[in-house]
């Protein structure tokens, strides 16, 4: 017995195919859409048909833009002297929305994952390389995640950027602001105490 109108049902599976949406969200997040305006459904209909023909990556960095270069990469006053190195878009989202770095980015387009058949040559490694070249970058942040992937990645782009004579540093990991120590694994203690810095 279908539950509910074929319609109904193709939006619901739809919405719960994006990420972090479950079965109960997708319903909430399908009937509320029914009770909008139509107008209201319309817009968000619109705005993600825009989206998908508008936004692309990057030329330089591989952020998304609507133009060529990303207004980050088309910024003079940035620092395009550093520049940080992240697994996707998401991450430089994080780092811009935490707002203190001024710098550039390259954005990888994921991690070296040999168990899901991801080498460097799926990534923008070759595209970073090319971008150390000129000489403008002095700095290199290695800003991925510390799962097995991550420091995988981080440690591969390290040998490949040390002999080009730019320094290569890495994100400190440890403690989030307001954590415990006692709730801390021991992976996480050791590179906290790894990261320490003066005071």
């Amino acid at each position: 017995m279908q539950l509910y109108a074929r319609p109904l049902q193709r939006l619901i599976d739809a919405l719960e195919r994006l990420p972090g949406i479950g079965p109960k969200s997708a319903q909430r997040l399908a009937l509320h859409l029914l009770r909008a305006p139509a107008d209201k459904a319309e817009e968000l209909a619109r705005a993600i048909l825009d989206a998908r023909t508008a936004v692309h990556q990057c030329e330089a960095c591989f952020n998304l833009s609507e133009t060529a270069r990303c207004p980050i990469c088309d910024d003079s006053s940035r620092e395009h002297t550093l520049l940080t190195v992240v697994a996707d878009v998401r991450d430089l989202m994080a780092l811009e929305n935490a707002g203190d770095y001024r710098g550039a980015y390259h954005v990888l387009d994921g991690l070296i994952s040999p168990m899901d058949g991801i080498g460097p040559e799926n990534l923008h490694v070759r595209e970073l390389l090319a971008r150390l070249e000129d000489g403008t970058v002095r700095e290199v942040v290695l800003a991925t995640n510390p799962t097995v992937e991550g420091d995988a990645t981080a440690l591969y782009l390290a040998r490949l950027i040390k002999p080009l004579g730019i320094t290569v540093t890495r994100i400190a990991l440890g403690l989030p602001v307001g954590g415990d120590l006692d709730y801390a694994d021991q992976m996480t203690i050791l590179r906290a105490m790894e990261g320490r810095t003066t005071m």
